[in-house]
């Protein structure tokens, strides 16, 4: 296998910045009784979404102009470019708007279509999760793993909430989470920290756009963790958005196969 290029310490500086810029804006709206407009989609967004993400790609804006950037409230510029910035300013707007600190900020990095670097930052708890290509996973500068697990039978699961599964999506996702030992709905992208960090066994989610899913990729796998579509397809940023995210490799095998039935 031909080794990954190092993803250069400007850029992984630079998404620390975006990170550092986004982190008061969200802390400064939490829990205020902040106005929540209603998208065309009818999900919720906030002033905090949209000063966030304005935030962030003001610095992309100067220091790397010719890069594409992809964000859920601003649209999408440049998506052609060698490096395109994926931007997410609140993962768990429903969280947010409800006072619970379990959103989150989400950075991913492509280069030439391959996702290079992840960002998960939660503003209150100020716990930032970092993943960069060919590089182990950190939890606030310090490493961290995914754990083993024995079986499906013996794993710790999350969703984020049932309306994301419809139709045969949620026959199979019922029948994983009747043979895991313990199911939890909730979490959004803190979840995916929590299984980076050896804490959950899997992550199975659907219908997620390429701003839920992109930083999360480089975050599961420099942790040591399995993160593709219930294909067992990596994820790109075409994906559909079904995701299946397992600390073990062989619970991942198992969960896609039962999906898959």
């Amino acid at each position: 296998m031909v080794p990954s290029d190092p993803v250069p310490a400007d850029l992984v500086a630079l998404a620390h910045q975006l990170a550092d810029a986004a982190r008061p804006i969200a802390a400064r709206y939490f829990r205020t009784g902040v106005t929540v407009d209603d998208k065309t989609d009818q999900s919720p967004v906030t002033i905090a979404d949209r000063e966030a993400e304005t935030a962030m790609r003001d610095l992309l804006t100067r220091h790397v102009p010719d890069h594409g950037v992809f964000g859920e409230e601003h649209g999408a510029v440049r998506t052609d470019a060698d490096y395109v910035w994926v931007l997410d300013p609140i993962d768990g707007t429903k969280a947010f708007i409800t006072g619970l600190p379990l959103f989150g900020t989400l950075i991913g990095l492509f280069h030439r279509g391959k996702p290079v670097l992840g960002i998960i930052d939660q503003p209150i708890l100020k716990e930032r999760w970092l993943g960069v290509d060919g590089e182990r996973s950190t939890l606030n500068g310090e490493p961290i793993s995914v754990r083993a697990c024995a079986s499906v039978a013996n794993a710790y699961m999350y969703s984020t909430a049932p309306g994301m599964f419809a139709g045969g999506y949620a026959r199979a996702h019922e029948a994983l989470t009747e043979k895991v030992k313990l199911f939890r709905w909730g979490g959004d992208c803190y979840a995916y920290g929590l299984l980076a960090a050896g804490h959950v066994d899997l992550v199975v989610e659907a219908d997620l756009k390429l701003y839920d899913y992109a930083a999360l990729i480089p975050v599961i796998t420099g942790a040591g963790g399995v993160i593709t579509d219930w294909k067992g397809k990596p994820l790109d940023m075409h994906s559909e958005g079904a995701v299946v995210a397992a600390g073990d490799p062989a619970v991942h095998r198992a969960a896609l196969d039962i999906l898959s039935a």
